[in-house]
This record gives structure tokens, C-alpha cells and sequence, in this order.
């Protein structure tokens, strides 16, 4: 029922270490069954045992996630007490909450896990490199987020569980709802402590909260210590490692997903003298309208026992359907990084060489790739700039600029100056390159032409990350300041000077114009404490 083992090329150890474990020091005393550290095959069956999930006719396990199927970030607070909260940029995504709601919430967590018939405890580490992760811990009521956090998470061997001490601990409460008198915003929490090493969820089933809780700390831990963490794909070919960062739809995956470089990791990693290492231990990879043609690795993982599909509609054989979102679209699947064969073997690679920004620009405005200064590089990963297209969500009616803080505003606890700053330092301290590639139009924008073709993006990519355009003369935007260059093999010169595509050159300076003070007004929160060369680094409307 159950086949592991050999899969993929990697075998899955299924080695159940089901004792009795302390943890009183988590306020706990459960009266029920303590599962601790059992192994992802034991952890599937129990899932299943226990009706919290299905499996698909490959063997793979399916849960449906209920009401929430995705983040709730109007529910996730960071406790505002004297220590490392203080170093927190309060605001609309780092909200408040006094420690007397917190307090309240974990006795109610602390006495419902202590009730419920079984209690899962996994032990794990936040981080590739052994000189920079943190020993994490999560324990929940159910055997399947278990699962998913021993995907997600750097797995601890044998050796290393007995003398595992958690930085942080995750109480996991999916089945108890809070409500609006406990200080709250509705029946689901998720509240960050940051001095006292914990993390309470409760009311929501959806994984993503336990993956992004602990990215948030590592993401408030590390600035501190001189390393940057990023919310972005890395790959390499051995000697030439690049990043990635964009929002969703920019084509992050798609583009550090090749098969002349390695992947190092597609979503969270570090930055440090050592060189680039992933934060996690698996993917969690959008499964929306997935196609074996487009994306076989990620296809591939689907069907091997051992990953977990969330949210996704099977067909009557009790095969997935990708193209049906009638749950949401934001169908995912969690697996283990061994499971892509094209990866580095320890999740590391040296200093990037190459720093790529992606956007998808709707307004036709940005040039299809472009060369960034430091100060721009830092000016551009604090936008965090892309843009909707009129029907991708209800009431989009003409494109909609979208800017989110350093490609990961949700995430980010510090001032957005902080993690730029950063940025700048390792960009210069290892001559690295910064390009902005735009995935999106040109040639009058999303209304009037077709999205640049992937083909033409790829060897815009390929040309600047192996150093074949470093010979190629560069011309300076007038409005933007960034480079362009002026031709590239495999590309129409034609397409790389944006305003030449269109066909009224007068209009795409007025939306060119519209586009550069959106960027200056979204960039003027961050004025305080940012400094001024990166200040200067922005755009300007030419009259």
C-alpha cells in the first residue's frame, strides 16, 4: 500500500523512533499517543488510518486543507515584547499583538494538545549549512502536517535527534478555532513569539503557514549575524551560481528550473561569506495546470510515494487533475529536494555570480533585460515590482502595478533597508552582476501584443549569466537609468529598446512616465532609515 523505499534514486528511510519524549518544557503533558520522529512511510499510513488524508492512485498522499487553502496573513501576528521585537518594521504585514493574547492562546493551545488522542513531534534544521541552521521542532495533532514538515525541512540523521534542542518550537493546533475574544481576527491564529523560541497555529489546516512561520524567523535571525536571507530559486553549474527572486507568475521556477545547471533550492535560502544554501529540505511547488511536457521534474514528483499533493481534484481513476482548481488555485505539492535528480548534493553553492530580478511588466514599459547597479539592484529588490493583467483577479480591468518588499513582503520583519543593504554589501564584496529581466510585454503592453516569447527570455538569460554579453555595448535608460544592451543572440534587436516597439512612441512615454512614479510613490515608505545613493537609484519622469 505504502511503497517507499527505493524512489526517485533516493531511498526514504521509514525508521519509526515512536517513544514517549519530554515535553513539559513546551507546557505539555499529553494524555494521548506521542508519536516523536517516525518516518515519512509510517507517517503517510497513519494518515490515512486516521482519515486525515488519501491516497491517489500512484500511492501519493492527498489532503484537502478545508475552508483556508492558503496563507491568512490579516491572522498572523508577532508578539510585541521586549527583545528581538523591537528590531520589527510594524505595519500592515508585521502586525502587533500584545503578549497577554499570546499567553492566552497558548494555555488553550497547550491544554487541547494535551487532549487529543495523538500528538506527533518532528525534529528538523532550517538550513543547508551546518555553521548557520536552526534546530527546529514541530508538534501537531496531525500525522500529515508531520509528514510535511519532514519534507520541507532539513531532516535530522539518527545521530543527531537525541541531542536535538529546538531554537524554535511550532505548536500545531489545525482542529481549534480561536475567536474574536481572544484578540484575534477571526477563528484562525498564527502568532510569532519571537523571544521565547515559539510559534502557535491553530484554526487553519493549510502546511504553507508552518514552512513560511519558520522562514519569518530565519528571515529576522540571520541580518543580525551579516547573512541575507532571500526569498528566491538559486542554481549553478559548479562555478557560476545565480538567484532568482520574483513574485509569482514572473517565471522564478520555470527559468531556474534548467538542465545545464544544478538547482540548489527554489524558494528560500541564505546568503553568507560561505557562499548560497537552501533554508529547506523540499519543494512545495505550485501544481496549478501542471503538464509533464512543461515540467517534467516537477511532474515526476507527483507520482512518488513520499510527496504530499494538497488541495488537488482526482479524476474518477484516482489520478490528479492539475487543470481543475475548483478547491483553489493554489493547488501545491510538498517533496523532498532528493527527489529532483538535477540538484547540488548538499544544497550549497559558492558566492553568486549573477543576481537576476524578474518581473512580468503588463505595461509594456520595461526592456526584456537590463543591467542593474548595486544601488539600483538594492532600489529594485526593495519594489519588489511586477503587474497584474486585466482578469487575472475580479475587478482587474487594465493592468495594476504590484509591489511587494523584497520579492517577499510577508516574510520580512525588518525594515525593507536592512535586507537591501545587505543585498548591496555582497553584491560588491563578490563583483557579482545584477540584471532585471521583464517576462511580461513590450510593443504597447498586455492590451496590444503578446507576452515576450520564453525563448527569447532564456537566451537573454543564458547570454548574461555566461558572460556573453560582456562585450556587447549597453545603452542607459533615460527614465530608468538601468543599461540595456543592444543586441543578443537569439533575440531580435528590435525587441530589446522597448520604446522602439511601440507604435505611438509618445504614448509609451506617458505610460513609461505613469509607470516611474508609481515606483517612486511605493518606494517613498521606505525613505527613512534607506540611504541616499539607493534613493537616487530610482527612476524619473522625463518631460
Amino acid at each position: 500500500m505504502f511503497p517507499f523505499g527505493l524512489v526517485g534514486g533516493v531511498t526514504i528511510q521509514s525508521s519509526s523512533q515512536n517513544r514517549a519524549v519530554d515535553l513539559s518544557e513546551h507546557g505539555l503533558e499529553p494524555s494521548g499517543n506521542v508519536h516523536w520522529n517516525m518516518g515519512p512511510e509510517e507517517l503517510h499510513q497513519m494518515a490515512v488510518e486516521l482519515n486525515e488524508a488519501k491516497l491517489t492512485s500512484d500511492s501519493v498522499l492527498l489532503a484537502v486543507t478545508g475552508e483556508r487553502t492558503g496563507r491568512s496573513p490579516n491572522d498572523r501576528f508577532i508578539v510585541d515584547e521586549a527583545g528581538m521585537a523591537e528590531e520589527v518594521w510594524w505595519g500592515e504585514v508585521n502586525r502587533p499583538t500584545a503578549p497577554a493574547v499570546f499567553d492566552r492562546l497558548l494555555v488553550k493551545v497547550q491544554k487541547h494538545l494535551n487532549s487529543v488522542e495523538n500528538v506527533f513531534v518532528k525534529d528538523a534544521f532550517c538550513g543547508a549549512d551546518k555553521d548557520y541552521r536552526m534546530p527546529v521542532r514541530l508538534v501537531t495533532e496531525k500525522a500529515w502536517h508531520a509528514a510535511f514538515m519532514h519534507n520541507m525541512f532539513v531532516r535530522a540523521t539518527e545521530e543527531e535527534i537525541p541531542s536535538h534542542i529546538p531554537e524554535f518550537t511550532i505548536l500545531h493546533v489545525p482542529e481549534m478555532k480561536s475567536s474574536m475574544s481572544d484578540g484575534v481576527n477571526s477563528d484562525v491564529f498564527v502568532i510569532i513569539a519571537l523571544d521565547r523560541g515559539m510559534v502557535i497555529i491553530g484554526g487553519t489546516h493549510y502546511a504553507g503557514e508552518i514552512k513560511k512561520a519558520i522562514f519569518t524567523i530565519m528571515n529576522h535571525i540571520l541580518p543580525s549575524k551579516g547573512l541575507l536571507p532571500m526569498h528566491c530559486s538559486a542554481n549553478t553549474d559548479g562555478e557560476n551560481a545565480a538567484l532568482f527572486f520574483g513574485l509569482s507568475g514572473t517565471g522564478k521556477t520555470t527559468l531556474s528550473a534548467d538542465p545545464n545547471r544544478a538547482l540548489v533550492g527554489d524558494d528560500e535560502h541564505g546568503w553568507s561569506d560561505n557562499g548560497v544554501f537552501n533554508f529547506e529540505g523540499g519543494c512545495y511547488a505550485k501544481l496549478i495546470r501542471l503538464s509533464e511536457e512543461d515540467e517534467p521534474a516537477i511532474y515526476a514528483t507527483t507520482k512518488m510515494p513520499g510527496s504530499i499533493l494538497e488541495n488537488v481534484i482526482l479524476n474518477a481513476d484516482g489520478s490528479p487533475d492539475f487543470d481543475n482548481g475548483s478547491l483553489t488555485q493554489n493547488t501545491r505539492g510538498s517533496y523532498p529536494i532528493e527527489f529532483i535528480e538535477n540538484r547540488t548534493p548538499d544544497s550549497m553553492a559558492d558566492n553568486p555570480n549573477n543576481v537576476v530580478f524578474l518581473t512580468c511588466d503588463a505595461f509594456g514599459v520595461l526592456p526584456p533585460l537590463s543591467r542593474l547597479t548595486p544601488e539600483q539592484a538594492a532600489y529594485h529588490f526593495m519594489s519588489g515590482y511586477t503587474a497584474k493583467v486585466a482578469g487575472t483577479e475580479m475587478g482587474v480591468t487594465e493592468p495594476q502595478a504590484t509591489f511587494s518588499t523584497c520579492f517577499g513582503a510577508p516574510f520580512m520583519p525588518r525594515h525593507p533597508s536592512i535586507y537591501a543593504d545587505l543585498l548591496s554589501k555582497k553584491i560588491r564584496e563578490n563583483d557579482a552582476k545584477c540584471w532585471l529581466i521583464n517576462t511580461g510585454w513590450i510593443a504597447g503592453g498586455a492590451d496590444a501584443s503578446s507576452r515576450i516569447k520564453i525563448s527569447w527570455t532564456r537566451n537573454l538569460l543564458n547570454a548574461a549569466i555566461n558572460g556573453n554579453l560582456d562585450n556587447v555595448v549597453f545603452v542607459k535608460d533615460e527614465r530608468f537609468g538601468f543599461e540595456i544592451p543592444t543586441t543578443c543572440e537569439g533575440v531580435p534587436d528590435r525587441i530589446l529598446q522597448p520604446r522602439e516597439t511601440w507604435d505611438d512612441e509618445t504614448r509609451y512615454d506617458n505610460v513609461a512616465n505613469l509607470l516611474a512614479q508609481m515606483f517612486i510613490e511605493n518606494f517613498q515608505q521606505y525613505a527613512d532609515g534607506c540611504s541616499e545613493d539607493v534613493l537616487a537609484a530610482g527612476p524619473t519622469p522625463v518631460v
